[in-house]
């Protein structure tokens, strides 16, 4: 009977840890040369319907501002504990932002999507300057911005 329950309970462990796996993601952004300020970015993860579905980074600390990041801001509500700690410094033009965090296995290959709106004091906003498909084909691809961003890429 004991080694009955602990199979099981190592087979419960096992499921449970592969449901919650996730892997690190890397995602780079490099901003055009335009003329301005730094620029804010949300970038953040829509499911197949184009919902919100999760903050990964916001790129700018002045939170009176991200109401310019459109798409993002709707989504999200701007729910603060969600984004706490996923914040940093603008970005400025010619510039590049690295960051690297872990993501839930369950976005890859699942019809998610990576967004990222940007905005720039004293110019416009760009809802959806990066949309690129969530898929194992695509990382190391870089995609060019409609707006702000020069290329974007994610390596898994």
């Amino acid at each position: 009977m004991k080694y009955l329950t602990m199979t099981l309970c190592f087979f419960c462990f096992f499921v449970m840890s592969n449901q919650t796996s996730a892997r690190k993601i890397t995602l780079t952004t490099e901003l055009q040369n335009y003329s301005g300020d730094g620029a804010y970015l949300a970038i953040y993860l829509t499911n197949a319907k184009g919902q919100y579905q999760e903050t990964l980074w916001i790129a700018g600390q002045k939170s009176k501002y991200y109401k310019h990041l459109t798409g993002w801001a709707r989504g999200s509500r701007m729910r603060t504990s969600e984004y706490d700690g996923l914040t940093g410094a603008s970005v400025t033009r010619g510039k590049t932002l690295t960051v690297t965090l872990d993501l839930a296995d369950s976005y890859i290959d699942s019809g998610f999507q990576l967004k990222i709106d940007t905005s720039v004091e004293d110019q416009r906003d760009n809802r959806n300057d990066v949309v690129v498909p969530l898929t194992t084909a695509g990382a190391g691809k870089p995609s060019a911005g409609r707006g702000y961003i020069k290329a974007f890429t994610y390596v898994l």
